[in-house]
């Protein structure tokens, strides 16, 4: 066995090991303290909805660790199985030429991959999410919204695989940071055509209807220095009864949006509250700073591949026989993920203090104790879990536990 191979089913077999073992200790803390309401919610949410969530956790834990071992076996079946060298040895016997075939290989691989991946999807969401009463989704609305989404994918993503492997072929050993620019730059149209094109598509959107409250969140931007297109009201209990709100957009097409789930659950000045913790991430510039550490790390990543490229034995350890750009692109696409599972704590660290810094911004423009009503609601309705495990969280949870969260938010009460 080549020392990358062994290198390589390391890795593989360890980030399983490793997704297992978080998993096996989330579903014990939350089955642990299931009959254990933490006192500081005890005003808030009752012992029912404490054991709801546990069991929601815990249901949500084990079929997670379904698709890790399903998404290993598929990752070890494309590589040293064989797979692509089957679908990449296909297409090019069609002889259709290095872009055409690369397309095709990547495209292929991709698709076939989210196909095995949507019998999950449907237990996830049909099953599990059924089973708490979140699931508002048809089978046919389910297969329009894959059938829409996938269509979508499709003209956006066989364009840019183009025009990436025809930059690979022409720009000759800095080819990656042509690539990585493009990138860059295709994330942007992204961020700009997202709210005004693509997610009217599955979504409708509708101007905030109650005008005391639009007025209300109106003067709450205008003190924080916010400019956007307006706030809009997304119908997110056409799918689901959780709730939410964010940003989306860029330049003149930003746009602050509601769920119309989140407008039932919450009272105005909860509402202004949980905008005000958005404002605050806009104000720290939290996704900027993301934005700019993910475009980094792609950086790093193309210029590795790059590297790695020009073996031979890259290719051959990874059960490739045909060296050649296009499954060398697909072998970093499908490599990614295991090297940012190990990474993965970093950035939910950076994540959890870019939401306690936000908690503090609305603090300072709203009572602390309006924001925590809101939290504690959406908790409540969310099924979110109280006592997640602390080494789970820290791998996969982007928001802090709720009780650190509460007591940071109660601190600024008592220290405004």
């Amino acid at each position: 066995m080549h020392p990358f191979t062994l290198l390589f089913l390391t890795a593989v077999l360890a980030a399983l090991g490793l997704q297992l073992w978080l998993l096996h200790r989330q579903i014990r803390a939350v089955g642990r303290q299931r009959e254990h309401l933490p006192t500081r919610f005890a005003p808030h949410i009752g012992v029912d909805d404490h054991r709801r969530a546990a069991d929601y956790a815990r249901d949500r834990a084990r079929f997670a660790r379904v698709e890790a071992t399903t998404d290993t076996l598929l990752l070890l079946a494309w590589t040293l199985g064989g797979g692509i060298a089957l679908v990449d040895a296909m297409w090019r016997g069609f002889e259709l030429g290095p872009i055409a075939t690369g397309t095709g290989v990547i495209a292929s691989v991709l698709l076939a991959s989210a196909l095995v991946g949507l019998p999950l999807r449907a237990w996830r969401l049909f099953v599990i999410e059924e089973r708490y009463g979140f699931n508002r989704m048809t089978a046919r609305q389910f297969a329009s919204d894959c059938l829409r989404g996938g269509l979508l994918s499709l003209s956006l993503a066989l364009p840019l695989l183009a025009l990436v492997l025809a930059l690979m072929h022409v720009t000759g050993s800095g080819w990656w940071f042509w690539v990585w620019a493009l990138w860059m730059a295709f994330n942007a149209a992204l961020l700009w055509a997202w709210p005004r094109f693509l997610a009217p598509l599955f979504n409708r959107f509708e101007p905030l209807p109650d005008d005391a409250l639009r007025a209300r969140l109106e003067r709450l931007v205008a003190r924080c220095g916010f400019r956007s297109d307006g706030i809009q009201v997304v119908d997110g209990s056409r799918r689901s009864s959780h709730a939410n709100a964010y940003f989306t957009g860029i330049g003149r097409s930003r746009r602050i949006v509601f769920y119309d789930t989140l407008l039932q659950q919450l009272a105005p000045h909860e509402l202004e509250a949980v905008l005000a913790h958005e404002l605050g991430h806009f104000r720290h510039g939290h996704v900027r700073r993301m934005m700019l550490l993910s475009a980094g790390t792609s950086l790093v990543g193309l210029a590795l591949l790059a590297g790695l490229m020009q073996q031979p034995w890259f290719y051959h350890a990874l059960g490739v026989p045909v060296a050649s750009v296009h499954t060398a692109l697909l072998l970093f696409l499908l490599g990614t993920p295991v090297v940012a599972l190990f990474l993965r704590p970093l950035v939910s660290r950076l994540s959890r203090r870019h939401e306690f810094e936000a908690d503090t911004f609305a603090a300072r423009h709203c009572p602390p104790e309006h924001l925590i009503s809101a939290l504690t609601t959406l908790y409540r309705e969310n099924a979110g879990t109280l006592t997640p495990d602390p080494l789970y969280a820290a791998f996969h949870d982007s928001h802090p536990p709720a009780g650190e969260r509460i007591d940071h938010l109660q601190a600024q009460t008592k220290n405004p």
